[in-house]
């Protein structure tokens, strides 16, 4: 969940350097990339403006605007890499934001990203509070996800596999869709239409709810158990990676990662399990981007679910 308004977590993080896990050093990002992400993050307050002004746009064309409903807000953007063989693995982002922020354009850098190594990237907007509370949300989401497994193959993705992706609020919004059946059969689907999902940082587990701009979006104090993701978890889950920062002061790693992937585990449901060192809460979704990837090795770990098709087989083989 990210505090609304200035991202000044981001923007201290940009400006320090620190190690990472997993017996990877990092490697220093550019001066000159650094005092860009600084001086964007001071003088504009908004990292991510920084982020995409550096990403590069020659690893994708984009389809911008496409409407999967009639709200404004259900709209979403979709990255297609350029020069496929084939039609591609597809991922579908939902950014973070407490559920009252954020914007798809923000997200660019994540659609960079995910295109750059071969998936075609669906970055979609849905409604925020106050124009709605849970669980409108998440039928957006379900809603964007159906609109993707009919119609990316168009825009050359595979619709056999298709994953589902979030960070922080957008990662238990990828959580339901993955864990609770209801939200896609809303839409005609059901959670194994998907390969596999991936949260970033995800609240999972959060009753009783502390932080103040998250109670009103889930009826605190009678927020419903049913809400929760760890509730939701069944043999007939597919399968998770979850990665988070080993520190983190707005979603405690300990009880949303390690908690759900245990109940995971203990219904039988693969599960990759993933902590850095070297990120906070929001540079973790930050280390996608060109000039922060070498902070921790997210990507690489994306890539290599989606490339095994989450697990089932090896990700030389897929490739």
């Amino acid at each position: 969940m990210r505090r609304p308004g200035c991202d000044r977590k981001l923007a201290r993080g940009i400006a320090q350097k620190g190690r990472m896990t997993m017996d990877i050093r990092p490697k220093p990002v550019s001066v000159l990339a650094l005092a860009f992400l600084v001086l964007g993050a001071v003088a504009a307050c908004s990292p991510v403006q920084a982020l995409n002004a550096i990403t590069p746009s020659y690893t994708y064309r984009k389809a911008a605007d496409l409407a999967y409903g009639s709200d404004p807000r259900q709209k979403l953007d979709v990255y297609t890499p350029l020069n496929l063989k084939g039609p591609a693995p597809v991922v579908v982002f939902f950014y973070g934001g407490n559920w009252n922020s954020g914007a798809r354009g923000e997200y660019r850098f994540v659609g960079e990203a995910l295109a750059s190594r071969g998936m075609v990237a669906v970055v979609a907007d849905y409604r925020l509070y106050p124009q709605v509370r849970y669980p409108v949300f998440l039928d957006d989401s379900a809603k964007a996800v159906a609109w993707t497994l009919n119609e990316v193959l168009a825009y050359g993705g595979d619709p056999s596999r298709v994953f589902v992706m979030g960070h922080s609020a957008g990662a238990y919004n990828a959580a339901m869709l993955a864990l609770d059946p209801r939200w896609l059969a809303g839409h005609g689907f059901a959670p194994a239409a998907l390969r596999g999902w991936i949260g970033l940082a995800g609240p999972y587990d959060f009753i009783p709810i502390k932080n103040e701009a998250t109670r009103p979006v889930f009826f605190y104090p009678a927020t419903p158990p049913e809400s929760q993701p760890v509730n939701h978890v069944s043999p007939a889950a597919p399968p998770a990676l979850l990665i988070a920062p080993a520190k983190d002061d707005l979603v405690n790693p300990q009880r949303n990662t390690g908690g759900l992937a245990g109940k995971l585990r203990a219904a039988g449901v693969p599960v990759a399990e993933l902590y850095f060192d070297n990120v906070s809460h929001t540079t973790l979704v930050g280390a996608l981007s060109r000039p922060l990837r070498h902070w921790a090795p997210v990507l690489d770990a994306i890539d290599r679910f989606v490339a095994s098709d989450g697990g089932r087989v090896s990700a030389l083989k897929s490739r």
